[in-house]
């Protein structure tokens, strides 16, 4: 396999079928809905094979009892370890120190760095967020942390404004409207979805989060969640009409449950998609014995290092 790209979703459970909770219910989003041979991405849809995909239904709870969180979510998805059971707790959104020395220790970017892969983290930074990290006052999120511990660097607005990475909302009007850069290019949806692909071929891993779905959940805002998808539906089938199945894999996952249930602002304990887009014979061997958090990394792994030379 050459490359795969993993598009996080943060806060995305598989919820019931029920438009008055579950904006995944009610929203139109044809191209998720077309991947998943006319079904929507709901609980009791998983396992699920198409032509072009695979759904999985993945535990996120891992045996701890509580809510699952964002830090200890994320450490499990990049290191393939139990990080809940680790510290005898659920954690987040930022990671405490016990869960940065775990990313210290055990850091997909950097595993697949030192093997010789090229490695990207696609999202773009303004530079009030470098200012706030440098000063103390914001810490990393669990991802940007593993990334820079790796030594992989963080995109900025010059990045972003060449192309090469993405916003948060994959078309920067936020940008524009709430960080105050007038002059960034605005994106349609599709075309960042066809840039996205674009970019990963670039990559023998890459990896873009997208954390406003878990934002969106602790809303509660049916509208604006739906809203939402609608966008991210339409980046999808961008990315989709660009990629190449036969070149490497696109990977969709969650750390959590949250946006997938508006009757409450909490995180949820549903299982989270595991959703794989690509060639068959690529997305088989991915999906082997994959039934959690825990498996996400070692299938990566497994996928790009165990094709390698040597």
């Amino acid at each position: 396999m050459s490359r795969i790209l993993f598009l996080f979703l943060d806060g995305v459970g598989l919820g019931e079928d029920d438009p008055g909770r579950n904006p995944f219910a009610l929203a139109e989003m044809p191209n998720l809905q077309n991947l998943l041979g006319g079904r929507r991405m709901v609980a009791g849809v998983a396992p699920l094979d198409s032509p072009r995909a695979t759904l999985l239904a993945l535990d996120a709870s891992l045996g701890v009892p509580g809510s699952p969180q964002s830090a200890t979510g994320q450490a499990t998805l990049l290191s393939g370890l139990n990080a809940p059971k680790k510290l005898g707790y659920h954690y987040g959104p930022k990671p405490n120190q016990a869960v940065a020395d775990l990313i210290f220790t055990y850091n997909l970017f950097r595993t697949l760095k030192n093997a010789g892969l090229s490695v990207a983290f696609l999202n773009a930074f303004p530079d009030a967020y470098f200012e706030a990290i440098g000063s103390g006052h914001r810490l990393y999120g669990t991802v940007a942390l593993a990334a820079v511990r790796a030594g992989v660097s963080l995109y900025t607005v010059d990045d972003l404004r060449l192309g090469r990475a993405f916003s948060a909302d994959f078309t920067a009007q936020g940008w524009r409207e709430r960080l105050g850069y007038k002059d960034t290019p605005l994106i349609e949806p599709g075309e960042a979805g066809q840039m996205l692909a674009t970019q990963a071929q670039y990559f023998e891993f890459s990896l873009f989060e997208y954390w406003l779905t878990d934002f969106a959940g602790h809303e509660q805002d049916m509208k604006a969640a739906c809203n939402l998808l609608v966008v991210f539906d339409q980046v999808l089938g961008g990315l989709l009409e660009a990629w190449d199945d036969s070149a490497g894999l696109v990977l969709i996952t969650s750390d959590h449950g949250n946006l997938e249930d508006l009757s409450t602002h909490r995180h949820t304990s549903n299982p989270v998609p595991g959703l794989l887009v690509g060639a068959p014979k690529l997305r088989q061997p991915f999906a082997d014995g994959l039934h959690d958090l825990t498996g996400i990394a070692p299938a990566i792994e497994r996928c790009l290092l165990g094709a390698r030379p040597g």
